[in-house]
């Protein structure tokens, strides 16, 4: 019997009741035109509100190969990948949207770098992302904090079409607290990743996508407090900085009352200064107490991900 490499597809699913069977349709398609690979499907139910569930049920119960992942409440996109990750039993991971922008038909031009040893990860780069103005900004945001925090290559760009190797992916399932970011964990087991440029498709429905701005930056905290700790050292930084302005401010202030007695003390200035000094102390206790809060959840054991259902898992793994 010939061995064959398992290729795992890992998609997160939330409103694509009309574009998931296109999606595994052209998975498989794309991978039985090739000889020496085969696939299983790992299609986790992210809490859509639409019939998703149902359509990934009848999917299953007409292949084997495809894994539904039911999970009990939407605790972000992330998770739901990790979920999905939970079940893989592949070679190598493929992740990849279900709206059908993924262009499932380059896949072979991010696998052959990995098989040909030139790195562990290997990413799509959309020369052209269709998104609207507010998600672009919240991905540049996160692109750029990204690189200052988690010292991500600069330049690159991590696509939510992408490849990994099993190994990356253990390591990754290795981290057990709530508010996963998967930039940072890949960034914490290997450097070696490449980007592919490709173009993006359009969306298979007319849905707006359901990662905001706001998303955005959740997934911008996630990454900045579980993954660095560069904010609080920054806090530290500032902190000193207006201890010692503080110091040599009210310096200059008696030494200027002593020579020129007659000078009124500024009501103005002080409070500007007080203004001043106390919203950057707000703003650093703020993210001191976000360290904090997050301690505190992960100290409770705050799940990733809670899980429903699942369909043709028992019986595969037993």
């Amino acid at each position: 019997m010939e061995n064959k490499t398992l290729l795992s597809f890992v998609i997160p699913c939330y409103r694509s009741e009309k574009t998931i069977g296109k999606v595994i349709g052209e998975i498989k398609e794309t991978v039985a035109g090739r000889s020496g690979y085969d696939y299983e499907i790992i299609a986790v139910n992210d809490c859509s509100p639409d019939g998703v569930f149902d359509v990934l049920k009848a999917l299953a119960a007409e292949d084997k190969k495809i894994k539904v992942i039911s999970l009990a409440k939407n605790m972000g996109k992330h998770s739901a990948v990790m979920a999905g990750y939970s079940y893989v039993t592949g070679d190598y991971v493929v992740n990849l949207d279900d709206d059908c922008q993924s262009p499932v038909n380059r896949l072979w031009d991010l696998l052959e770098l990995l098989e040909a040893d030139k790195c562990d990860v290997a990413t799509a780069e959309y020369i052209t992302k269709k998104e609207s103005a507010w998600k672009r900004l919240g991905s540049s945001a996160n692109r750029v904090i990204a690189e200052m925090m988690l010292d991500k290559p600069k330049g690159l760009r991590f696509e939510n079409f992408s490849i990994i190797k099993r190994f990356v992916m253990d390591e990754v399932i290795r981290y057990k607290n709530p508010f996963p970011f998967l930039e940072g964990l890949y960034l914490r087991v290997t450097k070696r990743i490449i980007s592919v440029k490709m173009d993006q498709r359009d969306r298979g429905d007319d849905n707006a996508t359901g990662f905001t701005f706001w998303k955005s930056l959740s997934l911008f905290a996630n990454g900045f407090t579980n993954f660095s700790v560069k904010p609080l050292r920054f806090a530290l930084i500032v902190g000193t900085l207006f201890a010692v302005f503080g110091f040599a401010f009210g310096l200059f202030i008696i030494i200027r009352k002593l020579i020129y007695p007659d000078i009124p003390m500024g009501w103005s200035s002080m409070m500007a200064v007080t203004l001043f000094s106390s919203g950057m102390i707000m703003l650093l206790l703020g993210v001191i107490g976000e360290y904090v809060g997050r301690i505190f959840i992960c100290i409770n054991e705050s799940p990733q991900y809670v899980v429903r259902e699942t369909v043709n898992v028992e019986e595969e793994d037993g």
